[in-house]
C-alpha cells in the first residue's frame, strides 16, 4: 500500500476485520474508514463488534452525514458482511441469526483460511472483567474515555498547525500505564484460553483497541484493532497470511518467532529438547 489512502492501489485481500469504529460518537474516524472500505476488495467482511455505539448514543445523539456514508458502504459493500456484536452495540445481539440488509448478525463465527487454520472471532467484551463483574464502571470508563478522546482532538490540531502528524493520547497511555499494560496482557490471555478450549488455531477479536498478532502458548492471537485511535484492519491474503493494516501506512505481515536452535551436548550430540508449540507458516513480506 502507498503512504497516502488516496493515491493507493485497491487492496485486494481474501477476508478482511474491523470492529471498534463507533459509529455515532464524534471520535470515529469516519472519513478515513470510508476511504479504506472504498480502497478493499475482499470475499468477506467481518464487523467485529462495537460499530455502532449505542452507549454514546443514548446520552447525547450525534450523527453526522459521513457515519451515514459509511453505513450505506457497509451495506451495499457487494461482498459477504458477518456482524459479532460488541458491548456497545449488544443490543444486536436481540437479533443474532437475522440478516438485515445482506448483513449477517451472529453471536461468534469459525473462519477457515486459505491454509486451513481455523479462526474463532469474537468480540471479546465476554472476557472483560470489568464488563462482567462492574458495569456501571465500564461506564465510567467511557466517559473518561471520550473525554481523552475530545482532548487528543484538540491537542492534534495544534500539532496540524505545527505540520506534526496526528498522535494518539490514550494510545500512549495505555501502553505507558502499568495497570493498562497488565489488563491487555490478562484479556489476551483470557480470549486465548477459550479458544484453546474450543480447540481452534487462534482466534480474532477487538474491544481493547489495540492491534496484534502474536503466539499465545502455541496458539495465534488476533486483535484488529480500532476506528477511533489507530486506524487498524486485520487481513487474510490469498494464501491465508494475516497482516495488520494500519490505514495510510504498509501492511505489517505477522512474522513468527523462530524457533531457538537445540543446544549441542558435549561430543555433538543433542540434549534434551524441549517441546516447543507448533506455529502457523511463516508470513512472507509481500510485494
Amino acid at each position: 500500500m502507498a503512504s497516502g489512502p488516496h493515491d493507493a492501489a485497491p487492496l485486494k485481500v481474501r477476508t478482511v476485520w474491523i470492529s471498534d469504529l463507533h459509529l455515532g460518537t464524534p471520535g470515529c474516524r469516519a472519513d478515513a474508514l470510508l476511504d479504506f472500505l472504498r480502497s478493499v476488495e475482499c470475499e468477506t467482511l467481518y464487523l467485529v463488534g462495537d460499530v455502532i455505539d449505542g452507549w454514546q448514543l443514548r446520552r447525547a445523539w450525534y450523527w453526522p452525514q459521513s457515519h451515514n456514508d459509511v453505513v450505506q458502504k457497509l451495506l451495499r459493500k457487494g461482498t459477504r458482511v458477518v456482524f459479532v456484536p460488541g458491548n456497545h452495540d449488544e443490543f444486536a445481539r436481540r437479533y443474532i441469526e437475522h440478516e438485515f440488509g445482506g448483513i449477517e448478525v451472529v453471536e461468534d463465527a469459525i473462519h477457515v483460511t486459505a491454509d486451513g487454520r481455523r479462526l474463532w472471532i469474537t468480540h471479546g467484551d465476554l472476557f472483560d472483567g470489568v464488563i462482567q463483574c462492574a458495569k456501571w464502571l465500564a461506564y465510567v470508563g467511557d466517559n473518561l474515555y471520550e473525554f481523552t478522546l475530545r482532548l487528543n482532538r484538540h491537542f492534534n490540531r495544534l500539532r496540524a498547525r505545527l505540520g506534526l502528524p496526528y498522535w494518539s493520547l490514550s494510545k500512549y497511555l495505555k501502553l505507558k500505564v502499568k495497570r493498562a499494560v497488565s489488563y491487555v496482557s490478562d484479556f489476551e490471555h483470557a480470549v486465548a484460553q477459550e479458544a484453546r478450549k474450543r480447540g481452534v488455531d487462534g482466534v480474532v477479536c477487538g474491544h481493547i483497541h489495540h492491534a496484534e498478532i502474536r503466539d499465545i502458548d502455541g496458539l495465534l492471537y488476533c486483535n484488529d484493532g480500532d476506528w477511533v485511535e489507530s486506524m487498524t484492519a486485520l487481513v487474510e491474503h490469498f494464501d491465508g497470511v494475516l497482516s495488520i493494516v494500519e490505514w495510510g501506512q504498509s501492511a505489517t505481515p505477522w512474522l513468527p518467532q523462530a524457533p531457538p536452535q537445540p543446544a549441542q551436548a558435549p561430543g555433538g550430540a543433542l540434549g534434551p529438547q524441549p517441546w516447543q508449540p507448533p506455529l502457523p507458516q511463516p508470513a512472507r513480506v509481500l510485494p
